[in-house]
């Protein structure tokens, strides 16, 4: 029996000793103590984050999408429980729309819906280009409908209400945002007299992974889903647990052998100056820290992040999705740690070196006069939730093929974490129960269609997607140098061939599953 839930036993006992047994419970709680003192566990380790950017810089990025875009933001009656007839008071749901190019219900305008991710909808938005520049050319109305507790869309009215506690979060699932996309779609499209437009699913990353649920569960409610980097197979032992590290490191590696070697180094070095005394001021220091660094892991998930999320945007040109970063962010940073003087100085200098390295991309603006390690500082975000209950994808780091520290995936220790955090045991066998995952290509040839998976090899979530083609109709496109759904983000002159190529293959793909869809209802609807 696992140590975590031999607990949970012992505490169930206790709770059911009639009056008379009220002595004996000071015996099972020092026996209860000895357990958990005697049964350390690994350290548990989440697996990283989606991109979401700083709160900091947010609310400057949100200010400029309408300089860009145009869209009514519009509120939605929004069903709380869509899984049960309990009478629950309903929330607002924010969503984004744009009819200006819509050729409307009597010729069927497409409507093209983005499945919003785990955050603030006008930062997808804005960071969605490729669907406002399709619109004109379809005559296409844009919806982008924003995830239940995130951004605006907060049930109990606030998030502080809504983040509450893991009774008022339960209702923090992708099967209640995918209920929500279908209700106020078919609501929208009802109100409209558009019950006949096809609509189209757009999705990145998480949203990428809705999009292509969607399209699975409610396959009458839209006729086709373009899923970018949406990694529907980082669940269980789908593929190996190293996969989403050994990208990381492989695209370091493939910049500089010796700024994968230094990056190695540095957490032994890490480590050992935080034992040391007066090692933690020196490395909080030594990293310009804005506060008090209480430990040395702190600053290793610090840096942790930045890595791995410098190699889901490595992309070809500059771009401000997550920080102001240059083009190729990976190949800057390992100049910085390359090209930094070796002062002699052995742990001293690596430290340093690290440091201007990943300055590429805490500072690349050179504004920063020092950092914080956690622009979260109530460690309850929703999608730390959703990683304790369902979205449970287990990691591990390979001591020879990874350049960050090597550990295994311990189920019991991410339940506990779990358990400590928000008092909830994770069902990391739920989502592919629910949305399926094993034997994928069969089950996705015979039950799947209309579903494009378009994947960048230096994203690391590229790892857990469908890199190759199912069928005729449920297709990968991969390219070999794209990063985190680049193809969904706008056209700008610095595009490579290789990604106008793959935008080229994805509309030709959309124009094709509309021209079918008009081909089958041309009786049905007189066009």
């Amino acid at each position: 029996m696992d140590m975590f839930f031999l607990v949970f036993f012992i505490t169930s006992v206790l709770h059911r000793q009639p009056p008379s047994t009220t002595m004996v419970k000071p015996f099972f709680l020092f026996f209860l103590l000895i357990i958990c003192l005697l049964s350390s566990t690994p350290e548990s380790r989440r697996p990283p984050p989606f991109p979401r950017k700083p709160s900091r810089l947010l609310k400057t990025q949100n200010n400029l999408v309408q300089l860009k875009y145009t869209y009514e933001t519009r509120y939605f009656d929004q069903t709380f429980d869509h899984f049960s007839f309990n009478d629950l008071p309903k929330f607002q749901q924010r969503y984004l729309i744009n009819s200006n190019h819509w050729v409307g219900p009597n010729r069927l305008g497409p409507i093209f819906l983005y499945c919003g991710n785990e955050g603030d909808i006008e930062w997808f938005a804005v960071n969605t280009g490729f669907v406002w520049e399709l619109a004109p050319r379809f005559g296409a109305m844009v919806v982008f409908p924003e995830h239940r507790y995130y951004g605006e869309s907060m049930p109990y009215g606030s998030q502080k209400e809504a983040y509450k506690n893991a009774s008022t979060l339960a209702y923090l699932t992708a099967e209640q945002a995918l209920a929500d996309y279908a209700v106020l779609i078919t609501d929208l499209k009802r109100n409209l007299s558009a019950e006949a437009s096809p609509v189209i699913l757009f999705g990145g990353s998480y949203g990428g992974m809705l999009a292509a649920w969607m399209r699975l569960k409610y396959p009458h409610i839209a006729i086709g889903a373009l899923a970018s980097s949406a990694p529907i197979l980082q669940f269980e032992d789908i593929v190996p647990l190293d996969t989403f590290y050994d990208i990381v490191s492989s695209d370091f590696k493939r910049e500089s052998r010796s700024c994968f070697d230094t990056i190695k180094k540095s957490w032994n070095i890490i480590n050992s100056v935080g034992q040391k005394a007066n090692g933690l001021d020196h490395l909080a220091k030594t990293f310009h820290l804005c506060g008090k660094l209480n430990k040395s892991e702190d600053l290793s998930d610090w840096l942790d992040s930045a890595y791995s999320y410098l190699a889901m945007v490595d992309y070809p040109y500059p771009t401000e999705f997550l920080m102001p970063l240059p083009a190729y962010p990976i190949k800057e940073v390992c100049k910085e740690i390359d090209n930094s003087p070796d002062d002699g100085s052995g742990s001293s200098s690596v430290l340093e070196r690290i440091f201007k390295g990943v300055s590429v991309y805490y500072n690349y603006t050179g504004k920063a006069d020092c950092f914080e390690l956690d622009d979260d500082p109530h460690g309850m975000n929703g999608w730390n939730w959703q990683a304790c209950t369902e979205m449970v994808m287990p990691m591990s780091s390979d001591r020879d093929s990874s350049m960050f520290p090597e550990w295994e995936y311990n189920s019991t220790s991410y339940a506990e974490d779990c358990w400590n955090q928000f008092r909830v045991i994770p069902r990391p066998t739920w989502i592919t129960t629910e949305f399926g995952g094993h034997d994928y290509k069969s089950v996705l040839k015979k039950f799947g269609s209309n579903i494009i998976f378009s994947n960048g090899l230096l994203d690391p979530w590229s790892g857990g997607s469908v890199l190759e083609n199912v069928s005729e109709s449920v297709v990968a496109l991969v390219t070999e140098k794209g990063a985190h759904h680049l193809d969904l983000r706008a056209a700008t002159g610095d595009d490579p061939d290789w990604l106008v190529k793959q935008r080229e293959s994805e509309v030709e793909i959309i124009q094709g599953w509309i021209h079918d869809y008009y081909m089958k209802n041309k009786s049905v609807f007189n066009m």
